[in-house]
Order: C-alpha cells, then sequence, then structure tokens
C-alpha cells in the first residue's frame, strides 16, 4: 500500500529548467565554458554542486564551487521573485492538495538547496504540504545515487516499496528505483528529452494523474 508520495521539486512542480539554462548560460559565458546542448541536459536532475564540481576540474576554473553555487543561488531567487504571475506546473498544485487529503505523507526530496526548495513552496503556497524536506545539495551523493530517496524513506518510516516517487529525469527516475521505490515520471518538454522509461507510470499531463492512478501503482 501506497503511504508516502515523494515529489522533485525542478521540473515537477516548478518549471524551472529553462531559468536555469539562462543563469547557467550566463556564468558559462563569464568564466568561459563551452559545453553542447546534450552535455548540460545531461546533468538534469543532478545537484548544481555535482555539476559545478565536475565543471571547475574539467575547465581548470580558478574558482571554488563555493563561489559559484553562491552566485548561481543569488541569481536564480532574484528571477524567481522578479517574475509576475509565476505559477506551479498545471495540475500539480491541485494534485498535491489531494494527496494532502487523503492523509498521505508528502514529501519534497530536491537536488536544489534548502533555501530553493523554501523560497520556491512559499512563493506557490505549498509551505504547509511538505514539512518534510530533503536537499540533494546537503547529501554526499547525487542523483543518479539513491541517497536522497533513500533518506526519505528513512524520514517517513516508510518502507521503500510503500513511497512512490514523482520524478522529470532520467537521472531521477533512476535514482528512484534504485531506492526500491515505485516511480512516476513526468514527461516535461522543458526537461529535455529524458529517458523515463524505467518508470512505473509515465504521465505528461497532471491533470490526468489522479490519486487512485497514485494509489494502485503497484499493481502496474
Amino acid at each position: 500500500m501506497i503511504k508516502t508520495v515523494v515529489f522533485d521539486m525542478d521540473g515537477v512542480i516548478i518549471d524551472s529548467e529553462p531559468i536555469h539554462m539562462e543563469i547557467q548560460n550566463s556564468l558559462f559565458s563569464r568564466f568561459g565554458i563551452a559545453i553542447s546542448q546534450d552535455e548540460y541536459l545531461s546533468y538534469i536532475g543532478r545537484s548544481s554542486k555535482n555539476m559545478w564540481q565536475e565543471l571547475i576540474q574539467k575547465f581548470d576554473l580558478g574558482v571554488s564551487v563555493e563561489e559559484i553555487l553562491a552566485l548561481d543561488k543569488q541569481e536564480y531567487h532574484l528571477k524567481l521573485r522578479s517574475l509576475s504571475g509565476l505559477k506551479a506546473i498545471s495540475g500539480v498544485d491541485d494534485l498535491i492538495g489531494e494527496l494532502h487529503n487523503e492523509s498521505l505523507n508528502l514529501l519534497l526530496a530536491s537536488s536544489s538547496s534548502m533555501e530553493s526548495i523554501s523560497l520556491v513552496l512559499d512563493l506557490f503556497q505549498l509551505d504547509r504540504m511538505f514539512p518534510n524536506r530533503i536537499s540533494g545539495a546537503d547529501l554526499e551523493w547525487s542523483k543518479p545515487h539513491p541517497q536522497i530517496f533513500i533518506e526519505a524513506a528513512k524520514l517517513t518510516g516508510n518502507h521503500p516499496q510503500e513511497c512512490v516517487v514523482i520524478e522529470d529525469s532520467r537521472h531521477g527516475v533512476s535514482a528512484a528505483k534504485s531506492a526500491g521505490m515505485f516511480c512516476i515520471g513526468y514527461q516535461n518538454p522543458n526537461s529535455g528529452n529524458q529517458d523515463l522509461r524505467a518508470a512505473d507510470l509515465i504521465v505528461d499531463d497532471f491533470t490526468r494523474l489522479t490519486v487512485d492512478m497514485i494509489m494502485d501503482i503497484h499493481g502496474k
């Protein structure tokens, strides 16, 4: 029986990838980094810390990961606060409300920093829906490693087979399945052509995803 629903944030609750891409491209230009679109898309679902650690080493940049992450986060938060009428991805806030009304455990597990998680939930007035939150930026391993979802199960006290994860990236789906959880892949066109075939169910519209479908996913 499903007792906990774990939501990713970027690309699932907020359509943030175009915003992140704009900011990252500005930082790439600033630090003289040239990578292909495919290489950039390969980082979707992983933490910014993980991405910048690799790029700093690859391009032998004379800056620390902490410096770049501070710039990245500052620009992202300024951008979010400046966007009038910013809304959650269509249908996801209603789905979250319905799951909350069913007294299911809701947990947010994102590769973003805890500050970014808090800001997004505050902007969309979803704070009270997610008393439990995990930031991948605080963990040793980034998706596709299952650490973030293993920690999610510990936090809720539920067995992994009692949890379902909603993810939009190949790395996120892989992490959820490696943790022994069910997974719903959300096909977000702004997240690139992500291979979600390992998910137990794939959707492209949250208005068509029901509580019953989530509760019955163990029977798929």
